[in-house]
């Protein structure tokens, strides 16, 4: 069940144990699904979710504006994100033609239908970005989050965040009439 950042934030005043828990309840889904996006494997993103809570958790009293709130959760997401990605570059694997049917489907584990060949290989092409681009795709390709709100997220400027959108969208493209 969703609550709102409102009632969220007077549960955490009155009663903090039971206002984290609508956070984690209202929260989970989409910051779960936000970390898939950029990490693929189903396990290394319910950890990093996982993660993300447990920061969250910790700096609750840290959060000034409850209107944040989704935005401070995404972004302390997409830095557990992009800190596993930078850790595990040499773990990652690739979703391409070479890799097995295995490999496949623990990058996948059921993420990706792949018989939906169009999905695949937008997969595909994303993964060959840079993290930061990685991110700013995925923020505003599946989230459709404005470029204020995704310089907030990734800590950066609305103007940096549109060039590395822009340079991931034209990459995606380019990969993707490359490999059709």
């Amino acid at each position: 069940m969703r609550h709102s950042t409102e009632e969220i934030s007077r549960q955490l005043k009155k009663h903090p144990d039971e206002g984290f828990r609508m956070l984690v309840n209202s929260f989970m889904e989409p910051i779960y699904h936000h970390v898939r996006r950029l990490v693929e494997v189903h396990a290394d993103a319910q950890d990093i979710t996982q993660e993300t809570f447990i920061k969250a958790y910790r700096s609750i009293d840290s959060l000034r504006d409850v209107k944040s709130l989704p935005s401070w959760l995404m972004r302390i997401a997409t830095n557990e994100a992009l800190r596993f990605m930078q850790r595990n570059r040499e773990r990652h694997i690739p979703l391409d033609d070479s890799a097995s049917a295995e490999a496949l489907s623990l990058a996948a584990d059921e993420y990706i239908d792949y018989s939906d060949l169009e999905a695949v290989r937008l997969q595909k092409a994303i993964h060959t970005l840079p993290p930061k681009q990685q991110a700013a795709f995925n923020l505003r390709y599946y989230d459709d989050l404005n470029y204020d709100e995704i310089a907030d997220i990734l800590e950066s400027s609305p103007q940096s965040v549109k060039v590395n959108y822009n340079i991931a969208k034209q990459k995606v493209i380019d990969h993707m009439n490359k490999n059709f």
